[in-house]
């Protein structure tokens, strides 16, 4: 009788995480998530949400740079929170094998023959507000200048200087 119990519980759980829809209800198109309001751990509007991204990996999540997408994540999980933007100040260090993903769409087509598919995410996350600097001693050691890359990241000494800087600020890290 027991495992009857368990099973079924189990199936309405299921069925309750699987009935909701995914959305992108800040940042458009990006960084899916489902809403929960009756689990631990939400936003908290008394908080002021001040966190620095390591973004460095290479892979890709729905077509676009993991990290970026992460970033657009954490947006669209504070705004379906009602957590205002002003309390919300995000930055992203991108080095290592990220820094492509900032690649201005000509460096980009001349690489990998097709138009950068972070364009748009970047584009997105600098209109909302994300700082988003680009390690200068990455993009230096494979030979990519400021005119290689888009015009929505900015150049920074390095990641190290970046994560410092903010961590000492008073930024969660957030990897």
């Amino acid at each position: 009788m027991k495992k009857i119990f368990l099973l079924v519980c189990l199936l309405m759980l299921a069925q309750f995480v699987s009935a909701q829809e995914w959305i992108t209800p800040v940042i458009d198109g990006y960084g899916k998530i489902k809403v929960f309001k009756d689990v631990a751990a939400q936003p908290d509007a008394a908080l002021e949400y001040n966190i620095v991204f390591d973004v460095m990996d290479d892979r890709e999540m729905e077509g676009v740079n993991i990290g970026l997408w992460k970033i657009a994540r954490v947006i669209n999980m504070l705004g379906s929170s009602d957590i205002s933007p002003d309390k919300i100040h995000l930055v992203a260090a991108i080095h290592g094998g990220a820094i492509f993903a900032t690649l201005n769409d000509a460096k980009y087509q001349e690489k990998y023959e097709k138009p950068n598919p972070n364009a748009e995410i970047l584009k997105l996350l600098k209109d909302y507000g994300v700082e988003l600097f680009v390690c200068v001693q990455a993009a230096t050691s494979r030979n990519i200048s400021q005119e290689d890359l888009n015009s929505n990241t900015e150049m920074a000494l390095s990641a190290m200087m970046v994560l410092a800087n903010y961590q000492l600020k008073g930024y969660a890290l957030m990897p």
